[in-house]
């Protein structure tokens, strides 16, 4: 991996909260510099050279050239670096300086090239699933990314971790048999089944009495009782 940057370094002698403002204030931001078998440094750097290697093509993989005023230049990398949540304004990075001869674990991403034969003449759906794997390699041994064809898929059929092209300077530890991308049938979206509405309980029947009904159990109620008064009124006619 060849070295594009070079990071030059201030060796802070303030800290703290106020001490990181004013770095802020004057430009730069803090940071530490530890690993390699030196001494733990905070220094203040240019955090525009750090964001054009975080946007580079090896991003957090890239090492670059770390100049500390007063030290000898050492190789480094971006171990890890905090930014304001809202704007993405770099606060503060740490840097590690690396040996050439010691064995580095970090991710590295993978890309895909081609149209897969299952999308093109069977008409599947292509899902990439994994898009990082987990190596470990000698610092010049880093690749920038994992890029593999994925024209000859078929539907039905995967990719793997094992299937990955990465030579035989870099070792793996992500688990091989993880699916990296496949063909998968298109599926018709499912009819929705019918709703069929609940019955709604029956109301309960209003029986309404019409007019000519009321009046004839009315009649019938009148003449039965005038039948009953002139029965008593025979009685007591018969007892004088």
């Amino acid at each position: 991996m060849s070295q594009a940057f070079t990071v030059e370094a201030e060796p802070r002698e303030d800290f703290g909260k106020n001490a990181a403002r004013r770095t802020r204030r004057a430009g730069r931001i803090p940071g530490v510099v530890y690993g390699g078998g030196g001494p733990v440094i905070p220094v203040a750097v240019d955090p525009e050279i750090i964001r054009d290697i975080l946007h580079s093509e090896s991003g957090h993989n890239a090492i670059f050239t770390l100049q500390v005023r007063g030290k000898a230049p050492s190789r480094a990398m971006i171990r890890d670096c905090q930014a304001e949540p809202v704007h993405g304004k770099l606060l503060h990075v740490d840097l590690v300086r690396i040996g050439h001869d010691t064995k580095l674990k970090l991710k590295v991403d993978i890309h895909v090239t081609g149209e897969p034969e299952g999308v093109k003449l069977q008409g599947g759906i292509f899902e990439f699933i994994l898009r990082e794997v987990e190596v470990e390699c000698l610092p010049d041994d880093i690749p920038e990314a994992i890029t593999i064809d994925v024209s000859p898929l078929t539907l039905g059929h995967n990719l793997r971790v094992a299937d990955l092209p990465i030579g035989p300077k870099v070792k793996v530890l992500t688990d091989p048999n993880r699916v990296v991308a496949h063909v998968v049938t298109l599926k018709a979206e499912e009819e929705k089944p019918a709703e069929t509405a609940e019955a709604a309980p029956a109301e309960p029947e209003v029986i309404r009495k019409g007019k000519a009904e009321v009046e004839g159990e009315e009649g019938e109620a009148t003449e039965d009782k005038d039948k009953k008064e002139k029965g008593e009124k025979k009685e007591k006619e018969k007892g004088k």
